[in-house]
Formats: C-alpha cells, sequence, structure tokens
C-alpha cells in the first residue's frame, strides 16, 4: 500500500485546490473580436501558446508542462517594471477548432476560462474570450473589481484585436 495511512497518496489536496480554483469566481470579464480567417487558423494561433508574447503586452507565455494540448502547463508572467504578475494555467478541454479551456491555478490568479471560436460566413471567426477569475482580498477584492473591471475588458479586448490583425495578415499562427 502506498500514500499514508488513511490510504491518501498526498495528491487530494492538490486535486481540492484544482476543483475550487475551476469553479468561477466573481470577477467576470469577455472579449470579442472579429477575424477574417477560417476558424482553423484562428484556433491553431490561439493556442500556439508562446506566440501569445506578441500580442498580450508586457507578457511571456510558455508552455511548462506538455505539448499544449489538453493536461498541459501554461505559464504567462506578466511585468511592468518592478510589478510581476505570474499566471498558471491548466489546458483541461480541447475542442478543435471551436474552443479550449483552462482552469488559471496560481497562486494569485485562479479560476476557469475559456477561448471560443465560432466560424462565422465566408472564412470569418467569432473569437470570445471568457474569464471567471477569483478574486483575491476578500472583501477589499470584490469592493475593487468594479473599478478594475473596466480596465482589464480594455485591455484584453485589445489584446484580442492585436491577435486578430496578426492572423488576418497571416503573422500568426
Amino acid at each position: 500500500m502506498t500514500g499514508t495511512p488513511s490510504g491518501d497518496d498526498g495528491q487530494s489536496g492538490a486535486a481540492d485546490g484544482f476543483r475550487e480554483a475551476a469553479r468561477p469566481g466573481a470577477g467576470e470579464v469577455t472579449a470579442t473580436v472579429i477575424v477574417d480567417a477560417p476558424a482553423a487558423r484562428v484556433f491553431a494561433a490561439l493556442t500556439a501558446w508562446e506566440r501569445q508574447s506578441e500580442w498580450i503586452p508586457f507578457t511571456t507565455v510558455r508552455v511548462v508542462e506538455g505539448d499544449g494540448g489538453e493536461g498541459s502547463l501554461v505559464e504567462a508572467v506578466t511585468a511592468i517594471g518592478p510589478a510581476v504578475v505570474r499566471d498558471e494555467m491548466r489546458v483541461v478541454r480541447v475542442d478543435a477548432p471551436y474552443e479550449v479551456g483552462v482552469v488559471h491555478c496560481g497562486k494569485l490568479l485562479r479560476g476557469p476560462g475559456v477561448l471560443r471560436c465560432t466560424p462565422l460566413a465566408e472564412d470569418r471567426t467569432q473569437v470570445v474570450w471568457h474569464e471567471w477569475f477569483h478574486l483575491p482580498g476578500g472583501t477589499a477584492g470584490r469592493v475593487a473589481w468594479p473599478v478594475l473591471w473596466p480596465g482589464s475588458k480594455v485591455s484584453l479586448t485589445q489584446a484580442l484585436r492585436k491577435f486578430g490583425r496578426l492572423v488576418e495578415q497571416g503573422l500568426l499562427p
């Protein structure tokens, strides 16, 4: 028999923490863009994780575990001056070329997210990026969210617009 005398293999705490992170949080943000390209190409560009550094400002993205597909761990580090935010995401679902689901499972950023590609007429694709973050800081975080949310939405929308331009110009994936 392995694990502790209770039969616990030491992983249940991690599993419980992951399940908690996977629950939608109160900090919700969504951005949408229409890209003049087929869904398969748009999806490939979205899931070229390390290339996200080209369209998400101040951010370096890398695959830490896996091949970038389901089960992989992806890390995004955003640095603005001395401020650094590390975002760890587990890829939990891949339904190419339509949807990829992640769970932010780091110390600060936690909660599920989804990137959806919806094919439209004439090789156009609607991209929706939706996140449900757990707000850190308890009551203070909940009070601050309405002030922070507009900036989050604007920056996410700007990043997606840049992404769309790069795909349309043939520079991604």
